[in-house]
C-alpha cells in the first residue's frame, strides 16, 4: 500500500468528530492491508513509530528544505525500512548519516506525505484516546469482537502487535495472549465521582474502600529472583528502585504481579510532595528519597491468573503475599465507617479514597465505573494546548495556560479553559524553558504546543459557555502539579468536564 492512502486516511479522520466514522475510515484501510503492513500503519495512525526513537528531533526536521515528488509512489515498506534503519543510526557520523537518509526520504515523498512525516515524527500525531477508536476498527476490520481485541490489547500493551494477531489469525491468535510474568499489562484506571454518598449508592455495599495517595502508580512482577518495576506508562523503572527491588524479592511466593502506588515519606511518616516521588524516576535520580510501596492489588500470583477473578479473591491472595504493604483499605464499610475512612486519609496527607466494586475483574488501560476515586476538591487531569507570554512582573516568562480535554472520539483535544492561577516562581521558569521543546506553533502572544505536557487542575466547578468548543469552561481553575507519569492519552475527557456541570 502507498503511503498517500495513509495520509489520507489520517487526515479524514482528524476531520470528523464523528467516533463511527473514524471507525469506519479505519477499518477500510486496515482491511486493504498486507501482513507485514499492519504493524507499522497501525502505530502510525495511533500517532507514534513502532520503533519508538528514531534520533530525529524537531529542529532538524523543521530545518529540512527538500523539493517534494510530483507523485505519491512511497510504500508503507519502504517508509517503515527508513524508520528501522533511522532508529539503528548510532555512533560517530550518525547526525550526518540520518540527514542522509531523511534528505531521501522527504525527497521521494509528496509536500502532504512530507508534512505527515514532520507531525508523525514529532509526536504532533497523537489524538488522545485514538488507540480506542483503533481497537474498535481493528475488530470490525478482523470481524472478530471487540471485547477480545481489548482483552488481548492489555495483556500484551502493543497494539500494533494485538492488530497484526487480530487480522492475520483472528480470535484464535488473540487468545494466544496471556498474562506473562516480566511483561507490564496496562493498568486498570478509575473515574471521578462527585462525592462519597455518589460513589457508594454507584456501587452498593459490597466495596472497598482505599486510601487514595499522592504517589505514582507501579506495577511489579517478580518471577523466581528477578523483580521489574514499571510505571502507570509501563516504563520500566527497576534499575532506579533497587528499594522496591529488594523488598518484592523478600516476599513469600515463587512469582506474582502487584498493582500499586509508590511514595516518598518524610521522617513523620507524611507523604513528600509527588514531584519528590517522581523524581526517583528521572535519568541519574540519586537514592537520597527511599520509597515505600503501598499495593491495592495481586494480578497474579505462583502460576495462577487472577485479572479474571473478582476483586475479593484479588485482596485475598494481595494479603497473602503482601499484607505488610497493602494499602490502608476497609472491606464492606457502613457509610460511617467509610465516611471515618476518608477524613483519615485526608489527615493522614492523601488524597482522598478509592471506592472499588468487590465482585468485578480487573478490567485493566479502562476507565470504567467499577473504580471511582473520591477527592475533596474536584480536580482534572488536562493537556495543555499553548501559553501566552505573561506581563508585570511575568513579563519574559510563558504565564497563562491554554487548557485542554481530551475527546473520547480520537480527536485534538477539546479547549476548556485558561488560567495561570497557582503557577509558581520555580514553575513559570520551567515552563519556559520547556514549553519550546514542545512547540507546534507561535504567534505574537502565544506558543502553541503539541499535545504532549499533562497538568493537574484544582477548580471549583464547570459552567456552561459558548466561548469554548467543549461549550463548557472552567471555574476558578488553578494549577496544582504536572503530570510527567501521564501523557495526552490519560487526561480527562470532555465527558469527565462535562460530568462537573450543576444538575438541573
Amino acid at each position: 500500500m502507498r503511503v498517500s492512502r495513509i495520509v489520507a486516511v489520517s487526515d479524514a479522520v482528524g476531520a470528523t468528530r464523528s467516533r463511527r466514522e473514524k471507525v469506519a475510515l479505519l477499518r477500510e484501510v486496515l482491511a486493504d492491508l498486507q501482513p507485514d503492513e499492519v504493524e507499522p500503519v497501525v502505530a502510525w495512525l495511533s500517532g507514534e513509530v513502532r520503533q519508538g526513537r528514531v534520533g530525529v528531533g524537531w529542529r532538524t526536521l523543521t530545518g529540512l528544505d527538500i523539493d517534494p515528488a510530483p507523485g505519491p509512489a512511497l510504500s508503507v515498506g519502504e517508509l517503515d525500512a527508513t524508520l528501522t534503519t533511522l532508529a539503528a543510526t548510532t555512533g560517530a557520523g550518525s547526525t550526518e548519516r540520518r540527514r542522509a537518509l531523511l534528505t531521501s526520504l522527504f525527497g521521494a515523498a509528496t509536500a502532504d506525505e512530507q508534512r505527515f512525516f514532520v507531525r508523525l515524527l514529532t509526536g504532533d500525531l497523537r489524538q488522545g484516546a485514538l488507540e480506542g477508536v483503533m481497537t474498535d476498527a481493528v475488530a470490525a476490520a478482523s470481524s472478530v469482537p471487540v471485547e477480545a481485541v481489548r482483552r488481548a490489547f492489555m495483556l500484551s500493551g502493543r497494539l500494533p502487535a494485538t492488530a497484526s494477531a487480530a487480522l492475520t489469525g483472528g480470535v484464535e491468535a488473540l487468545g494466544v495472549f496471556r498474562l506473562e510474568v516480566g511483561r507490564p499489562i496496562r493498568p486498570m484506571l478509575a473515574s471521578p465521582a462527585g462525592s462519597l454518598a455518589d460513589a457508594l449508592a454507584t456501587l452498593g455495599s459490597a466495596v472497598s474502600v482505599e486510601y487514595k495517595l499522592d504517589g505514582a502508580r507501579i506495577q511489579v512482577h517478580r518471577h523466581g529472583d528477578e523483580v521489574r518495576v514499571y510505571t502507570r506508562t509501563l516504563r520500566e523503572i527497576t534499575s532506579g528502585v533497587p528499594e522496591l527491588v529488594e523488598l518484592v524479592a523478600s516476599l513469600p511466593c515463587t512469582s506474582v504481579v502487584l498493582d500499586g502506588e509508590t511514595l516518598a515519606l518524610d521522617d513523620s511518616g507524611r507523604p513528600r510532595p509527588f514531584q519528590e516521588t517522581m523524581s526517583r524516576f528521572g535519568t541519574g535520580s540519586t537514592h537520597d528519597l527511599l520509597l515505600r510501596p503501598y499495593f491495592f492489588d495481586c494480578l497474579h500470583l505462583d502460576g495462577a491468573d487472577l485479572l479474571d477473578a473478582p476483586l475479593t479473591d484479588r485482596i485475598a491472595a494481595l494479603e497473602s503475599v503482601a499484607s505488610p504493604y497493602r494499602i490502608p483499605s476497609l472491606i464492606e464499610p457502613d457509610s460511617d465507617s467509610a465516611a471515618a475512612h476518608f477524613d483519615a486519609a485526608l489527615a493522614a496527607g492523601h488524597e482522598g479514597v478509592m471506592v472499588k466494586s468487590l465482585a468485578d475483574p480487573y478490567a485493566a488501560g479502562r476507565r470504567g465505573r467499577t473504580w471511582l476515586k473520591v477527592k475533596p476538591e474536584h480536580t482534572l487531569d488536562l493537556v495543555v494546548l499553548g501559553a501566552e507570554w505573561g506581563y508585570g512582573r511575568r513579563t519574559g516568562f510563558l504565564s497563562n495556560l491554554h487548557l485542554g480535554a481530551r475527546d473520547p472520539g480520537g480527536g485534538e483535544p477539546i479547549m476548556v479553559g485558561k488560567t495561570f492561577k497557582g503557577l509558581t516562581d520555580a514553575l513559570l521558569r520551567w515552563q519556559t524553558d520547556e514549553f519550546p521543546r514542545h512547540e507546534r506553533s507561535r504567534d505574537a502572544h502565544t506558543v502553541y504546543l503539541r499535545p504532549e505536557l499533562v497538568v493537574e487542575i484544582e477548580l471549583d466547578g464547570v459552567q456552561v459557555s459558548p466561548r469554548y468548543p467543549g461549550g463548557v469552561a472552567l471555574r476558578f481553575a488553578r494549577v496544582l502539579r504536572y503530570r510527567p507519569d501521564k501523557d495526552a492519552a490519560d487526561a480527562d475527557t470532555i465527558d469527565a468536564v462535562r460530568a462537573l456541570l450543576p444538575s438541573g
